[in-house]
């Protein structure tokens, strides 16, 4: 061997060995931090909010009522197995044309490895024997003793999975952010019903999509800003795009003497979800901040005040209909402004379209609003734990507290409280607990494999709510941009790594030769794969939070 080859492969050793180093310690620490429950019931901050909850990644623990006469209490956590079997759909508002089933865990059955430990309350968590148990299905019976160890009965019995823990290391980005970024804005730029807008300013609606006029056409704008910003060659193309989508827009919107002035429709044209009986005629209040932030960014790109006074219009309405409590509904009639119920929205969207307006454009007039909205997030929405989902094509009818639970509603909230500049320590214990949360119940690290040995999804993912357990990539990215928070915030360097294994995922899914970035992160071959769904705000997701991992690591 010449003294320069070996001189390389000394470097290649020391490199090696202190990049494994660095993933010890991160595994290290996140193994601790998994034995720390997240906002257990037994604190008295809120009640137990797990009771929907399918899988966990940090020691859990249930809100099991006492035994009349137990000195003590005995958990047992039989282990049973990692059989996968196909399960039907998860939701059952789910639209026909999407029946695909999904591979989720069997019932099971005991074989014979079993975990056991003592508390005096029923309540307690299974830090004991947590980092003990393998990844599978576990069956968890707590059973009430009386002084002489003899059973007096149960105290509750949940099953559930024992999910994979973070364990670095994860396949690295295949390329560079800047690079996966522009692919994917090119193929949004690049697509028939995208181009559609180049002479049209109503909808192609055979991307049907385009129903979910807010969310979609909202974001398509942000996108076509965002081609332009990063390409110029094709700013002229783009600009004419994101205005012909914006006059759409605000031909659409209600009228300025109208309960919802200016609010762009949530449903358009009768298509998927905009033709349930329950959405017709109504709106999701929250969604009009996608159209705002679209025109203040076509507003920043041209220049052309009309799209910043809409946006500040929209602003106004929002006022008018904020109750005393600081709280908005979750969903209204479009014409009169009326709630549906008396669900309530979460409010990260509209806090953070109004501190962008008062930050960037010096409009008057928010700040009290904006308190009001702090308030009502904590002493309701914190205080409960209840981070209720609030997705169009869902139904908020009838929905138990607890009972659809999301990472897009915990996640944004606990970005808000980080990015505060009079944040208090209160305020990023809280960001921390809902980043907690949101890992625990929607971040997959790993996926255990079907029934052909094959996994099932491309981890590590994200679920994007209880009522629709699908990694989605823009549950990724809300995730993602939690933890780059947190690590801002506070130097959490495992936070960041977390954050560059969701987001270096999403470059390896990206297709090579499109450049498209899928929606669902789930593995489907053959005549399967035609059938995947394909949302563009999602996309403008994804991208933005790649971006920002570029700035953060110098990555472009």
């Amino acid at each position: 061997m010449t003294l320069p080859a070996a001189v390389l492969i000394a470097a290649a050793a020391i490199i090696t060995g202190c990049a494994g180093n660095v993933n010890e310690r991160l595994n290290s620490r996140a193994s601790e931090e998994y034995l720390e429950p997240v906002r257990p019931g037994y604190e008295g901050r809120n009640p137990f909010w797990n009771g929907f909850a399918t899988k966990f990644i940090y020691a859990p623990a249930f809100g099991f009522p006492e035994v009349e006469g137990a000195a003590r209490y005995r958990f047992t956590v039989e282990y049973l197995g990692t059989e996968m079997v196909q399960s039907p759909r998860y939701r059952a508002d789910q639209p026909v044309e999407d029946p695909e089933p999904r591979w989720i865990l069997g019932e099971g059955k005991p074989d014979g490895r079993c975990w056991t430990f003592e508390a005096a309350e029923p309540t307690a968590c299974l830090a004991p024997v947590w980092n003990d148990i393998p990844v599978g299905l576990v069956r968890l019976t707590v059973t009430g003793l009386d002084g002489n160890g003899g059973i007096l009965g149960t105290a509750g019995q949940r099953e559930f999975l024992r999910d994979f823990p973070f364990h670095a290391p994860y396949n690295s980005n295949v390329r560079p952010y800047i690079e996966s970024v522009k692919l994917a804005a090119l193929y949004i730029h690049e697509l028939p019903a995208i181009r559609h807008w180049l002479t049209s300013t109503t909808p192609d609606l055979s991307y049907r999509l385009n129903t979910y006029a807010c969310k979609v056409i909202g974001s398509t704008i942000r996108m076509e800003c965002l081609v332009a910003r990063l390409m110029p060659r094709h700013r002229e193309e783009a600009e004419l795009i994101a205005r012909n989508a914006a006059r759409f827009l605000m031909d659409n919107s209600r009228p300025a003497d109208a309960p919802l002035a200016c609010f762009p429709p949530t449903y358009y044209g009768g298509l998927i979800s905009s033709a349930r009986e329950e959405n017709q005629g109504k709106t999701m209040t929250m969604e009009a901040c996608y159209v705002g932030n679209a025109f203040l960014d076509l507003y920043d790109l041209t220049g052309d005040r009309t799209y910043l006074d809409f946006a500040v219009n929209i602003a106004r309405t929002y006022l008018k209909l904020q109750a005393e409590d600081g709280s908005w509904p979750i969903k209204v009639d479009y014409e009169t402004g009326e709630p549906v119920n008396g669900c309530k929205a979460m409010l990260t969207p509209v806090m953070e379209f109004f501190s962008r307006l008062q930050k960037q454009y010096g409009v008057e007039g928010l700040g009290e609003s904006i308190g009001r909205a702090e308030r009502w997030m904590r002493e309701t929405a914190l205080a409960s734990f209840d981070m209720t989902a609030q997705f169009e094509d869902m139904t908020v009818l009838n929905q138990k507290p607890y009972q659809n639970l999301t990472e897009c509603a915990s996640a944004p909230y606990a970005s808000w409280l980080l990015k505060k500049e009079d944040r208090t320590p209160e305020e990023t214990e809280a960001a921390v607990d809902l980043i907690r949360f949101s890992e625990d119940q929607f971040v997959c690290w790993d996926v255990l494999p079907g029934p052909d040995g094959t996994r099932t999804m491309m981890p590590p993912a994200v679920y994007e709510q209880y009522g629709y357990r699908m990694p989605i990539d823009h549950s990724t990215a809300v995730m993602a941009e939690a933890f780059m928070d947190l690590y801002e915030a506070t130097g959490d360097r495992l936070a960041l790594a977390k954050a560059k294994a969701l987001l270096d995922n999403l470059t390896i899914v990206q297709n090579a030769l499109t450049g498209q970035i899928p929606t669902s992160l789930d593995v489907r071959g053959g005549a399967k794969e035609p059938g995947r769904g394909f949302w563009t705000n999602c996309t403008f997701a994804s991208v933005k939070a790649l971006l920002r991992l570029a700035e953060i690591t110098g990555n472009e």
